[in-house]
């Protein structure tokens, strides 16, 4: 009886609000939805903290076993519990905790961020692929980045509407030798821009592998929706039709070969290897020069001109940083062209000495250009350096880059101190 009178009385209390009091119900209900999305959205939050403390420990614990030459079941079990974590958190869409595990690990161990990067990076862009029959399998990314040299810049509009153009494209890297002629190949019919390769995360990357292994091993169809929305368009060109524009562009793709396959296979002895990947890139510069114009049509369909530089293809992560390290390179070097151009000195008559700088707690790289007869002060560049460079394989590739715009006379600091003066110097020999 009791819980009937309340019901009753609730009944009564409804009965007597306004016509248009539902409204509060309408409230109460939104508020309850926002209060569940918060809590929600909290416990996301907390979860990636969890997952990403794991991770931090776990590349700490796989770098000190492998510093301190643990026996190899502790090293072994070490590393299948951090890629068992990685696993997790591309499969969860954590891409939050994926970062933040990276930005703490750098934070507390150089080594220790590498390790944890290598093996986010190589999940994210290969998957293996178990079969009961037959071989197993792997499917990965690769991108073939490239500078397009045109008058007034591409247009979006015309790219990859040359439909025979495009197929000729992708068959040829199976046909040009790129990819093995067992493989299976997906080619992107975009040109991405760098604003589009850099917002591809880990955990969309690696839902882009799973859509392209489905498209390559299932006879029906299948959606590819994060492949299709890594295509987000390029943002507007600043380029006047006259001005003269150098693009970096991506191909983006998918090769799924079996473990066994002779042609990935790269010789154990070191001389063995040197010959394969020497043959290697003498296949992809022939087929980067049999590929530019099929690239052309895919690129323009008003027939102005256009000139291609490629760089090397290679997995989705190592493409993106070398084309990241050129394209950093020429803007370095155009800076250091201006610097000459303005005090009217010739490349061959400066001396440039290269070096490491601390600048407001992070460490730059110092160009410092002197005249080489009277070694007078000509000016500074500094370039940030990047998580993923040594300071001597950078200061080696600015050395050579140096050379390769006319600087021959370059010298090498031991570090730069606190007033810009260099210490240590000592001439560069190339490589």
């Amino acid at each position: 009886m009791m819980a009937l009178a309340h019901a009753k009385r609730r009944r009564s209390l409804a009965s007597a609000l306004p016509v248009e009091q539902p409204h509060l119900t309408d409230m109460i209900m939104k508020k309850t939805k926002h209060t569940h999305a918060a809590k929600a959205g909290a416990a996301a939050v907390e979860q990636d903290e969890v997952l990403a403390n794991r991770l931090v420990k776990l590349g700490l614990e796989v770098r000190e076993s492998d510093a301190y030459n643990e026996l190899p079941d502790t090293l072994q079990k070490a590393q299948a519990e951090l890629r068992k974590a990685i696993r997790k958190c591309l499969q969860q869409q954590r891409e939050q905790a994926l970062d933040e595990a990276l930005e703490r690990t750098f934070e507390e161990d150089v080594k220790a961020y590498r390790v944890l990067r290598e093996n986010v990076e190589e999940m994210s862009g290969t998957i293996l692929l178990r079969r009961d029959e037959g071989p197993d399998a792997e499917v990965n990314a690769f991108v073939v980045p490239l500078f397009v040299h045109t008058m007034g810049g591409l247009r979006s509009e015309q790219c990859f509407q040359d439909v025979e153009a495009f197929e000729q494209l992708r068959d040829s890297f199976k046909e040009g030798g790129l990819e093995s002629r067992t493989a299976s190949v997906v080619l992107v019919s975009h040109a991405y821009h760098l604003d589009e390769i850099e917002r591809i995360g880990y955990c969309q990357l690696s839902q882009m592998v799973h859509e392209a292994s489905d498209a390559m091993t299932r006879k029906k169809a299948t959606a590819a929706d994060a492949i299709a929305g890594s295509m987000r368009g390029w943002p507007p060109s600043d380029f006047a039709p006259d001005d003269s524009a150098m693009e970096l562009r991506f191909l983006l793709g998918f090769a799924l070969k079996t473990m066994d396959d002779p042609f990935y296979q790269v010789p154990e002895k070191e001389a063995a290897a040197d010959r394969y990947f020497e043959a290697r890139a003498e296949r992809f510069r022939n087929w980067s020069q049999q590929a530019t114009p099929l690239l052309r049509r895919c690129l323009v369909t008003d027939g102005h001109d256009v000139q291609i530089d490629f760089l090397y293809q290679d997995l989705f992560h190592g493409g993106k940083e070398a084309a990241l390290r050129e394209l950093e390179m020429l803007q370095l070097l155009s800076e250091v062209q201006q610097v000459l151009a303005a005090q009217a000195i010739a490349a061959e008559d400066a001396r440039a000495i290269v070096g490491p700088m601390e600048a407001e707690d992070d460490e730059v790289l110092r160009i410092s250009l002197h005249t080489a007869a009277t070694e007078a002060s000509i000016g500074t560049v500094d370039k940030p350096l990047s998580r993923t460079e040594t300071v001597e394989g950078a200061i080696t590739d600015i050395a050579d880059g140096l050379a390769a715009v006319g600087v021959r006379d370059v010298h090498i600091a031991k570090r730069f101190d606190s007033e810009g003066a260099p210490t240590g110097v000592r001439a560069y020999s190339p490589r």
